[in-house]
């Protein structure tokens, strides 16, 4: 007999949970593309935009996922033959690698394995011996939804600056915009990519590139740009349709305008970085109090603030991740980067996003569910872990 006859919770790390409020915003016919409503509401979107990157450059939005964006970034700055390190931290930096790859990029890496951050020493000693700067460009991402580290992003553009080495810098927010404190201008990032299914907390199928001013003027050098993926209209339109290459994505920007007034006009940027992070601790707390599992990052400093990535020795993480899908209600991520289905060790990973839309109910709901199911599995652990994550929570304020 199953408990899971009621409302289910979603927390995997992305698609998040998505708030009431957004589908009831895009609960609508289709509204007039040519003027009116549709076209007011869509400029308003930019500025609020730009206030959760912390930029005050270019923004365009394009109709894809992530990878979309990772496309639109490479694009637009990059051509064939061209040369770019990516920095390695987990299964998503290899991926934009990957996709450069088949853009006829020249790509090298610098692999940090699954339990690390990317090291600026090694950045900068890198880029110091490339003396003809020859590498056009260095890519992170902020946090990897698989390992779920978070890269110090100031670190590595210091790094950058140090080897005074001329490359654009480019950097991965899909999973942590909105939810990890990130500041483009005063970070010193030249291109940043996200989606709207996270942190942003509207349904998948947009994603984002916002650029500066250096990255604006390499476009006119790039060959790999199309008429779709030119960033240039999408910023700077003469006409509403230019903004997505035809078509705009109706409904989707009625939720993200929701989802905006919520992030940005009633929550503020910085308390919803102030609130992630606590429910991160909440989290990590309860992890540490079962022992059974352990968390994938050792040092607070470097775990992501919008999912956690734990590992168990045996096959606890899979058993307990089925028994909370089919018995509590409660989907968990799946291990990613670490085994292949089917694989030794599949089961001995699982990934607790606590990003976007998210309050103590939801979380302790998520918690207590895992504790229920630790024990209705016989799995040995330690207790005190919802005491452990409820502390943590009733410590927000003060």
């Amino acid at each position: 007999m199953s408990l899971n006859f009621g409302r289910t919770q979603l927390s995997i790390p992305g698609p998040s949970v998505i708030p009431d409020r957004v589908l009831n915003a895009m609960h609508r016919p289709s509204p007039n593309i040519y003027e009116g409503e549709l076209i007011d509401m869509t400029a308003s979107l930019y500025p609020d935009l730009k206030t959760v990157a912390q930029t005050s450059h270019n923004a365009a939005i394009y109709i894809a996922n992530g990878h979309g964006a990772w496309e639109a970034a490479l694009a637009n700055s990059c051509s064939r033959g061209d040369k770019i390190l990516v920095l390695v931290t987990g299964r998503f930096g290899q991926g934009w690698a990957d996709t450069a790859k088949g853009m006829g990029i020249e790509v090298e890496t610098l692999d940090f394995g699954m339990q690390d951050d990317a090291d600026p020493q090694k950045l900068c000693e890198r880029l110091k011996a490339d003396r003809a700067h020859e590498i056009k460009g260095v890519f992170t991402v902020q946090t990897d939804t698989a390992s779920s580290v978070q890269n110090n992003i100031p670190a590595l553009r210091k790094a950058i600056d140090e080897a005074r080495h001329p490359a654009l810098f480019y950097v991965d927010c899909i999973a942590s915009l909105g939810c990890d404190r990130h500041e483009m201008d005063a970070w010193g990032v030249d291109i940043m990519v996200t989606g709207c299914q996270k942190g942003l907390m509207t349904p998948a199928g947009m994603s984002f590139v916002f650029y500066n001013d250096k990255a604006a003027a390499v476009q006119s050098k790039a060959d790999l740009v199309t008429n779709y993926w030119d960033w240039h209209p999408r910023a700077n339109p003469e006409r509403f349709y230019q903004q997505f290459g035809g078509t705009a994505p109706t409904h989707h920007l009625f939720g993200l305008r929701e989802a905006l007034d919520m992030l940005v006009k009633e929550e503020g940027i910085k308390q919803a970085w102030a609130r992630h992070e606590t429910c991160a601790r909440a989290v990590w707390a309860a992890v540490e109090s079962w022992n059974c599992l352990r968390l994938n990052i050792s040092d607070p400093a470097k775990r992501s603030h919008a999912v956690t990535t734990v590992r168990s020795d045996g096959d606890e993480c899979g058993r307990l991740r089925h028994w909370c899908e089919h018995q509590g209600g409660l989907t968990l991520g799946i291990g990613l980067g670490f085994a292949e289905k089917g694989e030794p060790g599949w089961d001995s990973v699982l990934r607790i996003a606590h990003m976007g839309h998210l309050n103590p109910v939801m979380l302790m709901g998520a918690l207590g569910t895992m504790d229920t199911g630790l024990k209705a599995l016989g799995i040995p652990h330690g207790s005190g872990a919802l005491d452990a994550a409820s502390a943590v929570l009733a410590q927000h304020h003060a």
